[in-house]
């Protein structure tokens, strides 16, 4: 993917308290010259346009990185969020002050995979406060996205967004040796998107629907993201 900056105005929705702790935060892993890319959030509004405030930053970092991010947000005044509420710690570290969430991610919560060069090298710059931050590729931000199919959480719709906004330009093959015996998750996902945007879809790579055995996208321009849910939350590029 070519090296970009997002410029996005979305970023100056975020509260004042937000964008001070995050903007301290990342500033100071700069000027430490620890490496980390942004994921979450803020690489979902990124990469489709769409704003919504998840109430954390999450920065993905190498495993042997982990112990200095963690030093980083004690020395500016955040605590392990593990004694208010318990996470699974094999993955992930959270510092909290006061509603304020860091997330210091060095591996799928599922134990897929960990953080490598690539989320930290592969992704465009995103332009925060005057400076500019990486972010994970949307190719990781989607395959972390197919995971999550909880009862309480479903993060399909965000996948579905990133399809949408940014298929055409994926590495799809990275993409799917990334996915390896996964694939039929993306199979899933893929065997939805033509029905939902058949415009879009037709804009992917021809021979991945032969790949992964999908039907072609059929002809038409009908969005049907009002047959799942009565709300926009589709981005424009379906």
């Amino acid at each position: 993917m070519t090296k970009m900056i997002e410029k996005l105005g979305w970023t100056q929705k975020l509260p004042q308290d937000q964008a001070d702790l995050y903007g301290q935060v990342l500033e100071e892993a700069t000027r430490r010259g620890l490496r980390f890319a942004i994921g979450g959030g803020f690489a979902c509004n990124a990469y489709t346009g769409i704003w919504r405030n998840t109430k954390d930053l999450d920065l993905f970092v190498l495993r042997q990185d982990r112990e200095r991010f963690v030093q980083l947000l004690t020395d500016l005044g955040l605590h392990d969020y593990y004694d208010e509420k318990p996470y699974d710690r094999a993955w992930i570290y959270r510092g909290v002050r006061g509603d304020q969430i860091v997330d210091i991610i060095w591996e799928m919560a599922n134990y897929r995979a960990s953080v490598d060069e690539v989320w930290l090298e592969a992704g465009p710059d995103l332009e925060f406060q005057g400076a500019c931050y990486p972010l994970i590729p949307p190719e990781e931000a989607l395959w972390t996205k197919l995971y999550v199919l909880q009862r309480e959480r479903c993060d399909w719709p965000d996948a579905l967004n990133i399809l949408s906004a940014r298929g055409p330009e994926l590495d799809w093959r990275r993409l799917l040796e990334r996915l390896g015996p996964d694939i039929p998750l993306l199979r899933g996902i893929l065997g939805v998107f033509p029905w939902l945007c058949p415009r879009r879809s037709r804009e992917l790579p021809g021979w991945l629907w032969k790949t992964l055995r999908i039907p072609a996208p059929e002809e038409g321009d009908e969005i049907r993201a009002e047959l799942l849910d009565s709300r926009p939350w589709m981005v424009n590029p379906c």
